[in-house]
């Protein structure tokens, strides 16, 4: 369980409007916490506001107390290269790392194959080292062949004016296989705006296969500390 999720820039980006200095830290329950963070650096407070937010929302740097941390080819097990767009899995090693799960030895040992902690995290590396988490495992969505963050696409949403909270999950779709399916809740102020507008402004902002197919408007259901269950807008999806 990941302690922090992965902020759109546009939520740091309003923050920092507001007078705040957002510090993003990363970590997971397995890692005890806070494990790497996004370490402020000089040379980004002369860049634009919205370049500057994008920076500041990266994974970062692991923290004194880890010992390593790197993206790997979760099958070679063999880093990714520092290009920030080669997509490995982040691992860790520490020993502030869990031992393991509690009386199952089978996901114990599939969570450190090959000797490091593989933390579900689809991610890249940048050439500063610094680590940019793309997207969960289970949350990537395969269409018609090609990997589709739902981050990605949660970060052009976040940035459309009448948006005030947005997920996406994986639709299954008979020709392609999944497809993504953006779920919106909208502001107040929002207007008279339809599903094929968002649709639109996701198209003119990204890559047009990476769009959602289908948007859906209302509020999303969420933990007691905030954070939205995509587990739940899977299962309406089904439905």
């Amino acid at each position: 369980m990941r302690c922090t999720a992965a902020p759109p820039s546009a939520i740091i980006v309003g923050m920092e409007r507001m007078g705040f200095r957002v510090i993003h830290a990363y970590g997971l329950t397995e890692t005890y916490g806070p494990s790497t963070y996004c370490a402020w650096q000089e040379t980004w407070e002369a860049l634009p506001l919205e370049e500057r937010a994008t920076m500041m929302a990266r994974q970062g740097v692991r923290y004194p107390t880890l010992t390593k941390q790197t993206v790997m080819n979760p099958d070679t097990m063999e880093p990714v290269p520092a290009d920030g767009e080669t997509i490995g899995e982040v691992m860790i090693r520490s020993n502030t790392a869990m031992k393991g799960y509690l009386k199952n030895a089978e996901a114990t040992e599939a969570a450190f194959k090959g000797g490091w902690f593989h933390t579900g995290d689809l991610g890249v590396m940048h050439p500063d080292n610094y680590i940019e988490v793309k997207d969960r495992s289970k949350d990537i969505i395969i269409s018609g062949g090609e990997n589709i963050s739902s981050l990605e696409i949660e970060e052009i949403l976040y940035k459309h004016p009448a948006v005030m909270e947005a997920a996406v999950v994986a639709k299954p779709h008979e020709k392609w296989g999944e497809t993504p399916s953006a779920f919106v809740n909208l502001k107040a102020d929002a207007g008279d705006l339809a599903p094929a507008d968002i649709i639109q402004f996701c198209k003119d902002n990204m890559a047009s296969f990476k769009a959602p197919t289908e948007v859906v408007f209302g509020e999303l259901p969420k933990t007691s500390t905030g954070k939205i269950q995509k587990f739940v807008l899977r299962d309406r999806i089904k439905e």
